[in-house]
C-alpha cells in the first residue's frame, strides 16, 4: 500500500479541480494547470478532496498510484500559493545580475555565463549572490534551480559555488604537510 496514494489531496478555498477522464485541471488565483494520469490509476473528486485509486495491484500501477496523488498536489499547491527555490552564490567574485530576460552569472569562468529565463517562471535578484526562483509549477521551478545550480555546484574544500539556500555543504580538510 502506498503512504502517500492513500491521502486525499485537499482543496483549498479559491481553488478548484476538475476531472475528465484521466485528465485533471485545477485552477486557482494563479492559474490553471492539468495533469494527465496513466490507466492505471482512477481520478475521483468527493467533497473538495481529489482520490487517487489504483486499479489493480501489479507493480507499476502502485507505482503510478503514489507520483499521480504526488502531482497532483503539486499542481494545487502551485496554483494557490505558487512555488519557489533561492540559491544562495558563494566565492570571491561569484555574481548574478538580470538583465532583461537574462540572468548573468559570473562564476569565475572564462566568460559569463547567460541564463535565458524560460516562460512560466519569474526570477529575481536582491543581491548579487542571491537568486529567487518563483513560478505556478513546482516542477519547472525545480528544473530551473537545478539548471542554475549545475554551473557551479559547491566544492567540499572551500565552498565555493551556488546552493540552496540552508543546504549544508559537508567540507573536507584540505592536504596536510
Amino acid at each position: 500500500m502506498s503512504r502517500i496514494g492513500k491521502k486525499p489531496v485537499d482543496l483549498p478555498a479559491g481553488v478548484t479541480a476538475s476531472v475528465s477522464g484521466q485528465t485533471v485541471e485545477v485552477k486557482g488565483p494563479k492559474g490553471a494547470r492539468s495533469f494527465t494520469a496513466t490507466d492505471d490509476v482512477t481520478l475521483t473528486i468527493e467533497e473538495n478532496t481529489v482520490k487517487v485509486t489504483p486499479r489493480g495491484n501489479s507493480k507499476r500501477a502502485r507505482q503510478q498510484w503514489g507520483m499521480s496523488r504526488t502531482r497532483i498536489a503539486n499542481l494545487v499547491t502551485g496554483v494557490n500559493t505558487g512555488a519557489k527555490k533561492e540559491l544562495e552564490i558563494h566565492g570571491v567574485g561569484y555574481r548574478a545580475a538580470l538583465a532583461g530576460n537574462v540572468v548573468k552569472l559570473n562564476l569565475g569562468l572564462s566568460h559569463d555565463v547567460d541564463f535565458a529565463i524560460p516562460e512560466g517562471i519569474t526570477i529575481t535578484v536582491p543581491k548579487p549572490t542571491e537568486i529567487v526562483i518563483e513560478g505556478n509549477d513546482e516542477q519547472q521551478v525545480g528544473q530551473v534551480a537545478a539548471d542554475i545550480r549545475a554551473w557551479r555546484k559547491p566544492e567540499p574544500y572551500k565552498g565555493k559555488g551556488i546552493r540552496y539556500k540552508g543546504e549544508f555543504i559537508f567540507r573536507k580538510e584540505g592536504k596536510k604537510k
